[in-house]
């Protein structure tokens, strides 16, 4: 049986790691192998926060602020890196359906600039974190690794024009791609524009919780922690360059189910829910299927549904500190021009 890549004392890029996903990645990778070094790229643009990384040492962990889409930057960060793992993107598909514009800057520009500097440093291992939303609707059974990509909204286009150009780049110049598609993620330190946080904070605050349509869109949730297990798993799995594997856990819920639980968590009154207009093109359903994961590795997600949701609310509920600050000033704005002319739906239909 072959050994898994060591990754002790080693010195991994971790792109966008002052994000929601790198910086638990981050964590998580130090917590395994305290000797060694990371070096976190990050624009920090608004969902990026340099505090999310405050508690780590300096021996630990270098941190530069740059944009992916820049080669200099990129090519400082990643110098001397053997590992470099991707996530840097914008990721909110509200945000791309606005100014898509952004979208396809960094998330399929900024792989190109990632690639060409890693094709150049030889690095040992290149993992470009992705999306299911890459597979579009899926509306029965479950998305596998070689699933018709069919994204339906700018951001999933990106992301999807993204992992093509990755892998492009193993098949032509053999650089040691792998790209991991994820269902979505929840848990500390999301920003709150994303689905959970959002709810939670505006239900302790007592604002409304505008569900979009019906309520019946179906994700498959996975706690954050578990997708950076899985990371590393796949970072140290050898001999699988230019394989795309799949990372969820089979925890459907729809988002009215999600609503629910968050507001008898936090005790909360139903009649905070507003459905409103739906967004164009909304997805119904994202499933995959993580078998090929599974079936190679030791990997299994760890953190049960509704144990991994009631944390996420008390997190939220007992750090104030970090969300509220960031609800001011520019969220503010967004937040108003998302749902304050959004109509209210009277009358809701499946």
């Amino acid at each position: 049986m072959t050994e898994p890549i060591d990754l002790r004392a080693s010195r991994v890029l971790v792109t966008g790691g002052a994000g929601f996903i790198g910086s638990n990645f981050v964590h998580e990778y130090l917590a395994r192998f305290p000797d060694s070094h990371v070096v976190v790229l990050d624009a920090l643009t608004y969902a990026g926060r340099r505090e999310n990384l405050d508690d780590l040492p300096p021996r630990s962990m270098t941190f530069i602020h740059g944009d992916i889409r820049d080669s200099a930057a990129v090519a400082q960060a990643m110098d001397g890196c053997g590992f470099v793992l991707n996530f840097a993107a914008e990721s909110h598909v509200d945000r791309s359906i606005e100014a898509p514009g952004q979208f396809i800057q960094t998330d399929i520009s900024g792989v190109f600039v990632l690639c060409e500097q890693a094709r150049r440093l030889e690095v040992r291992r290149f993992i470009h974190v992705s999306t299911d939303e890459v597979y579009g609707e899926v509306l029965e059974g479950a998305a596998t690794e070689d699933w018709p990509l069919r994204p339906r909204s700018p951001y999933a286009a990106s992301k999807a024009g993204g992992d093509l150009l990755a892998g492009a780049y193993h098949a032509t110049y053999g650089l040691p791609v792998i790209v991991t598609r994820c269902s979505n993620n929840y848990g500390p330190r999301q920003y709150p524009e994303k689905l959970i946080p959002l709810f939670v904070t505006n239900a302790l605050d007592d604002l409304p919780l505008p569900v979009y349509g019906t309520g019946l869109n179906r994700r498959d949730w996975i706690h954050v922690k578990d997708h950076c297990a899985a990371l590393i798993t796949v970072l140290q799995q050898p001999g699988i360059e230019g394989e795309i594997f799949n990372i969820g856990t089979g925890g459907e819920r729809d988002v009215l189910a999600i609503t629910t639980a968050i507001l008898e968590r936090l005790g909360k009154s139903p009649t905070l829910v507003q459905h409103v207009e739906d967004r164009p093109g909304h997805d119904r359903r994202y499933a995959v299927d993580s078998g090929k994961l599974r079936r190679l590795t030791a990997w299994k997600p760890t953190v049960e549904l509704a144990e991994g949701l009631r944390a996420t609310i008390d997190w939220y509920r007992t750090n104030p500190g970090w969300w509220r600050p960031i609800k001011q000033g520019s969220f503010r704005e967004y937040y108003g021009r998302m749902y304050g002319r959004r109509r209210l739906l009277k009358e809701v239909r499946a």
